[in-house]
């Protein structure tokens, strides 16, 4: 059987470091405040004519370097983003034509927070149902153009950056076979109003009226969305890990959507999670949403912490609600 393999990781951050110090007056609070409140030192902020197309093509390319693979060889371009360069074309065909990678398909995927897993698992589907063999899954974020800077909800929280994975298809039947094992989404629409854009879809067309009440900025229900961002990722974690027979301490890396440093705590404290298993860069970059979690991974394979072999843990948190879960052997 054909199964999906990760074979190269990159990310990229803007160059522009935003520290608590840079925001803390306009939120009424202290440097130290921010920190205790979201484990967050800094972050990065795209300048001003960087795209979400431009860092994912940064991320991509250097995830392609580290794969040993050309662009000529991706077939498919799918790219997890909730900040799109435009409503319309895609911002995947921008990386597409960025990228070199002519005549491929190329599409986004909207699932907020959870998005990079999502288009993982749209990545293994297509490799496993032998319609590509290589395959490029990205996330990029510039959530910094969506902040109320009065907003002590979001101002604090989120940053720019992108991550990519370039995926191939492998025969499962050699001995030494690692990949992808299981990628598991799920979704709760009726919690939809918990973190949100209100304003600029077709549904709430952009006004001067939605301008004036900065409806087209990002607005959370945090305490809200904190417990349940908590409950869910505990109880989608035991399910994977007991789907596939697997224990807490076979697993070399775990690593999470960085969403608040709280909430990894909270996690770890509570699945029983050992500290030096946790991926966290959230002091260093904050928030980057669906850009997160691949920009972590690339973090930990650089750094050394995962290695041939190991099993990785994969879970994410987001707006809509979405969240998912994913199991792969490095």
């Amino acid at each position: 059987m054909i199964r999906a393999r990760v074979i190269g990781t990159g990310s990229y951050l803007p160059s522009r470091v935003v520290t608590n110090e840079d925001i803390a007056s306009t939120l009424g609070l202290t440097p130290d405040h921010i920190q205790r409140l979201t484990g967050i030192k800094e972050r990065r902020w795209a300048a001003d004519r960087e795209a979400p197309s431009d860092m994912a093509i940064e991320a991509g390319r250097r995830a392609l370097s580290a794969a040993g693979c050309d662009a000529s060889a991706v077939e498919a371009i799918i790219l997890s983003t909730t900040s799109p360069d435009t409503v319309f074309p895609s911002t995947a065909c921008y990386v597409q034509r960025g990228l070199g990678c002519q005549g491929v398909g190329a599409f986004d995927v909207s699932a907020s927070c959870s998005g990079f897993l999502y288009g993982l698992s749209m990545g293994q589907a297509m490799i496993q149902s032998g319609q590509v063999k290589t395959c490029l899954v990205a996330a990029s974020e510039v959530k910094s153009r969506s902040l109320d800077p009065k907003d002590s909800e979001t101002a604090m929280l989120f940053g720019d950056g992108a991550g990519a994975v370039v995926l191939r298809g492998e025969d499962d039947r050699t001995p030494d076979w690692r990949g992808i094992l299981g990628i598991r989404l799920r979704a709760d629409g009726s919690r939809h109003g918990l973190i949100r854009v209100p304003a600029g879809g077709s549904r709430t067309p952009a006004t001067h009226a939605t301008v004036e009440k900065q409806e087209h900025t990002i607005r959370m229900q945090g305490a809200a969305l904190y417990r349940i961002a908590i409950r869910r990722i505990e109880q989608a974690v035991q399910e994977l890990l007991k789907e596939f027979g697997v224990g807490l301490g076979e697993i070399a890396q775990v690593v999470l959507h960085q969403a608040n440093g709280r909430i990894l705590h909270q996690v770890a404290d509570r699945l029983g999670i050992p500290p030096n298993t946790l991926c966290s860069v959230i002091e260093r970059y904050g928030n980057t949403s669906s850009a997160s979690l691949p920009i972590a991974l690339d973090t930990a394979v650089r750094s050394g912490a995962v290695a041939a072999g190991d099993l990785v843990l994969l879970g994410s948190f987001g707006g809509g609600v979405t969240w998912a879960t994913g199991l792969v052997r490095w």
